[in-house]
């Protein structure tokens, strides 16, 4: 009898273990406030909100953060705005990833990149924080570079001294013609991430 319940608990034990890694955070990074909204720094929070938007998904402010929930193909994506203003970013990921026991490896950091062309699309599996203060953060809070990250492209139309102002800026109208088909990408890819796994979706989207 006793070998009959060892093996039970060892089956209940592995279920909840591929349960989990059915479990995905994905993480919008930005900044809290109506100035922030339109800027390229709230490139995260923008595809979160097209996402909700589309799925009919409401977010509700948590901890450390505004959360909802999207459930996709037998995986549960868990959609994550940090409220800790961007530059505080990692407490929200790690305490988020801990109270739901999601594997580091189906995490998915959405960031804008000034080092890549306006609405180029890239994902990595690690790599440096690249100047990005929100990715910096993550990285301490994480005490590694590897998880996986979105980088979507901003540009760097700007002069010498003036990034700040440039990511804090809003999109310029060429800009925001092209965000409704950049977004459904980028709304794909998260997708893609969840099902089809970080290898695949690297191949289907990088440089798309």
């Amino acid at each position: 009898m006793l070998s009959v319940f060892r093996t039970l608990f060892s089956k209940q034990k592995e279920e909840t273990q591929e349960e989990l890694m059915k479990k995905f955070l994905i993480v919008g990074l930005g900044n809290i406030g109506p100035k922030y909204h339109n800027t390229r720094h709230n490139i995260g929070f923008r595809i979160l909100d097209a996402l909700a938007k589309a799925e009919d998904l409401k977010f509700e402010t948590q901890k450390l953060g505004d959360l909802t929930t999207y459930k996709y193909k037998g995986r549960t994506l868990i959609l994550l705005k940090p409220n800790t203003y961007m530059n505080l970013s990692g407490k929200a990921v790690r305490y988020w990833l801990g109270k739901e026991k999601i594997p580091l490896e189906n995490l998915l950091v959405i960031t804008d990149d000034i080092n890549l062309p306006f609405g180029t699309i890239r994902v990595k599996a690690k790599g440096s924080a690249g100047g990005h203060n929100g990715l910096k953060d993550i990285e301490a809070q994480l005490n590694t570079s590897k998880y996986c990250r979105f980088r979507f492209g901003v540009g760097a139309e700007f002069n010498k001294g003036r990034q700040v102002d440039y990511v804090l800026g809003e999109w310029d109208n060429d800009e925001e013609s092209a965000m409704p088909e950049r977004i459904e990408k980028g709304i794909a890819l998260i997708k893609s991430f969840a099902t089809a796994g970080l290898s695949n979706t690297m191949n289907t989207f990088n440089g798309k």
